[in-house]
């Protein structure tokens, strides 16, 4: 038993301490969509390519991609406030860099650096959560993680678009990076405040990181983000990395079992995968769901302004009615969790695909006024489905996970989500502007938004298979041995 468990009061200020991790997971998150608004401003702004300007929204995406499962592993060696600290420093340096990057390539290299800080941070309120919540507490508190985490891709395109508006399209776009400096300050000097040191004695002596584990996953992960990323700009020859994703994965595999056979200390414990009920299923859930629905946003944002001429901001206000349905299942999703299982998740996926299947129908067949008319509703119905999809899979996919591995665990899940949204946001503009060649916006639009609801499809196929294949007798019982082992 790890000293997290066998501590018998939970933590007094458990609540305080979550709010500053949701703070910062908001700002890291959000960072994946505020820029989508952003695009047009940017590429006017530093005079350069719509091929280089993608790198600073896939940028993100692949190197917050690559360092989740390592920085929920050193969370969970060193402890969730160290990781947390670090990873505000690089991020509030990082942001600062974007906004006062004088060239196209510096912006992009400090966007890099960026998401690489966000892989720090992220995976530690997962852990936090594991760590310092229990029971129906924490379901809750997964509910809340949920609502951060939907709020944070519905309303990115608002906030980018009201500073867009507020301090002009020339230089705009640098305040959308500028802005996390005042507030990454303050979320640092609260988690200084708040969060609790881990003692000395409870910390892994002499831990050391996978490193060969590290590599292969991350070169895994990359062979499947890079090809994606640079295939948005026309650049079909690193399709070919493709191929070396599985045969690195299964390499990753085979060297994460050798560790666990010579008691070392994992990256990623692989039994979980297979013994832990949820969590396998939990992962597919996850991405499919990520690569579904995070398109949509863009895709949508683009059609807004260049097929129907509206503005960023009001762009951004008719994405809104997403987070605004959100907001209300989220919490509620979460309370409900512990008493109907994945059943939760299958019915918003259910409403979540109605949702996108009336914006397809009906946006493409209105004009700009009828917008509000047509988009509004349809999207606040997705995102009462989508507000019900998050949550409860963390709280399901984690729920026997050891709070010993929570980290780097939950680092996972949040690894197939980043993929998952890279991807997406690849697909639908891909199929976007090649359909958009040869007939009109709108059967453009729903070409891209048909190919997120196959994806959300699968993901509803995934859940459903859950419902058979987790909390069974059996499937606890195995799942003892990598909790006893971890």
């Amino acid at each position: 038993m790890t000293p997290e468990q066998s501590q018998e009061q939970p933590h007094p200020h458990r609540w305080r301490i979550l709010g500053v991790s949701l703070v910062i997971g908001f700002m890291a998150l959000l960072d994946v969509t505020i820029v989508n608004v952003a695009i047009p401003s940017i590429q006017h702004g530093l005079h350069t390519s719509a091929a280089t300007v993608q790198w600073v929204v896939s940028g993100y995406a692949l190197t917050f991609g690559l360092t989740l499962v390592t920085g929920g592993r050193l969370g969970d060696a060193y402890g969730r406030r160290t990781l947390m600290l670090i990873g505000l420093v690089g991020f509030v340096l990082a942001s600062a860099a974007v906004g006062l990057a004088p060239s196209a390539l510096l912006v992009v290299v400090a966007r890099l650096v960026q998401g690489a800080a966000a892989g720090l941070l992220t995976p530690q309120n997962s852990g936090l959560i594991q760590q310092l919540f229990s029971g129906a507490e924490r379901a809750k508190a997964f509910g809340l993680f949920g609502l951060t985490v939907s709020i944070s891709a519905a309303t990115g395109p608002v906030l980018g678009g009201l500073i867009i508006q507020a301090m002009g399209e020339e230089t705009g776009w640098r305040w959308i990076f500028l802005v996390n400096v005042p507030v990454g300050v303050a979320a640092f000097a609260a988690a200084w405040w708040l969060v609790p040191r881990r003692p000395r004695d409870r910390r892994e002596h002499g831990a050391r990181l996978d490193l060969p584990g590290a590599a292969l996953l991350g070169l895994a992960v990359l062979c499947v983000l890079l090809p994606t990323v640079l295939a948005e700009g026309g650049d079909r020859l690193p399709l070919l990395l493709l191929v070396g994703a599985p045969l690195l994965g299964w390499a990753f595999v085979r060297r994460e079992t050798s560790v666990i056979r010579r008691d070392g200390a994992p990256l990623l414990d692989i039994r979980l995968l297979r013994r832990t009920p949820g969590f396998a299923n939990g992962v597919a859930v996850g991405t499919l769901y990520f690569t579904g629905f995070t398109g949509a946003f863009l895709v949508l944002s683009v059609y807004y302004q260049e097929d129907l001429g509206i503005s960023p901001l009001q762009a951004g206000l008719l994405l809104c009615p997403f987070a605004v349905g959100s907001s209300i299942t989220a919490p509620l999703s979460g309370r409900i969790v512990p008493r109907i299982g994945r059943w939760v998740t299958v019915v918003a996926l259910v409403v979540m695909i109605a949702g996108v299947v009336a914006v397809a129908l009906l946006v493409p067949t209105v004009g700009t006024g009828g917008l509000w008319y047509a988009a509004v509703p349809a999207l606040f119905v997705a995102g009462l489905g989508g507000g019900g999809v998050v949550s409860p899979n963390f709280t399901l996919s984690l729920d026997e996970v050891p709070p010993r591995m929570g980290g780097a665990a939950g680092g996972a899940l949040q690894t197939g989500q980043r993929i998952g949204s890279s991807i997406g946001a690849a697909l639908s503009m891909t199929i976007y502007q090649l359909v958009l060649r040869t007939t009109s916006g709108g059967t453009a639009l729903r070409a891209a938004l048909g190919a997120g609801l196959v994806l959300l499809a699968l993901s509803l196929v995934m859940a459903v298979r859950s419902l058979r294949t987790d909390g069974t007798p059996d499937a606890r019982e195995d799942a003892d041995t990598p909790a006893r082992a971890a």
